[in-house]
């Protein structure tokens, strides 16, 4: 199975690294480009690994660190024709960079296999994306999610592996010191996905063929990691599910040693156990 690297994850910034040691992909810079490259060296992961950058959208906290890293390395950039232009219009990209439009064709790299698909996001036109590994097997991208449109249910039924938005604990949200018309944003059909409504759709991926979450892009001030997890745990027993019998719970969350509390990387998985055979 391809490895999985969070390599940054939440409000402050995101970057995933999906494939092998030796090639794989990065999804969204959105730390600077030192962060970034840190984050490979701390995974054991050399910069020539990286075959091509793929951006969900063009929101800040997933392309900060975009145009020095193409600078820098000479790395392909894929998105969306509304992602593209809104990159050249910011500056993070240039005519100097090589660059795709994507629209839900398949695209080669190495050897894995990349889909898009369209989600819901007050952006100019964001993406997820089903990455089909080596061995055969998909995982699901989906983060900044207003709301599980059926493109995106679709899209991610069947992938083994899913990295889904469990951005807000709603009442922490309602409650805390963001202005209204914020929290309205990330409340509304093209905002945020809260914990309940990520939860909610896990039940239907574990019983279609998923057998690990990752729950990501949580919130640094709207949400607690042990919050998110059990709100997801507990829609999945009530849907039939035992823990501990039809799958694992691991949750772990952790700081290193350089970084601080606002640098926290939030990992949650939970892991369906195969049944054994009678």
């Amino acid at each position: 199975m391809a490895r999985i690297c969070p390599l940054f994850s939440g409000s402050s910034g995101n970057s995933y690294y999906i494939g092998s040691a030796n090639e794989g992909i990065l999804i969204d810079i959105g730390r600077s480009c030192k962060q970034i490259t840190n984050g490979l060296e701390r995974n054991n992961i050399n910069i020539n690994s990286v075959k091509a950058i793929f951006i969900t959208h063009e929101h800040a906290d997933h392309v900060k660190g975009l145009r020095v890293f193409c600078l820098r390395y000479k790395k392909k950039v894929y998105a969306s024709s509304g992602t593209i232009n809104a990159l050249l219009e910011k500056g993070e990209l240039n005519e100097d960079n090589e660059y795709e439009i994507i629209n839900g064709q398949e695209v080669n790299i190495t050897n894995m296999v990349v889909k898009s698909f369209n989600t819901e996001h007050d952006c100019k036109e964001g993406l997820g994306y089903v990455i089909k590994t080596g061995d055969g097997s998909k995982v699901a991208f989906a983060t900044d999610l207003g709301h599980i449109t059926e493109e995106v249910k679709s899209a991610i039924c069947g992938c083994e592996t899913v990295i889904i938005e469990s951005n807000h604990e709603k009442r922490m949200l309602q409650n805390g010191s963001y202005p209204y018309q914020v929290k309205q944003r990330i409340m509304s059909p093209k905002g945020h996905l809260s914990n309940d409504e990520c939860a909610d759709i896990l039940p239907y991926f574990a019983k279609n063929g998923t057998t690990r979450f990752l729950l990501a892009h949580l919130s640094n001030n709207n949400n607690l990691p042990q919050t998110a997890y059990q709100t997801a745990i507990n829609a999945l027993e009530s849907s039939g599910f035992i823990n501990g019998i039809d799958f694992k719970a691991v949750s772990y969350t952790h700081l290193r040693a350089h970084e601080t509390p606002e640098h926290l990387v939030c990992r949650l998985l939970l892991e369906k156990k195969k049944k054994k055979k009678k």
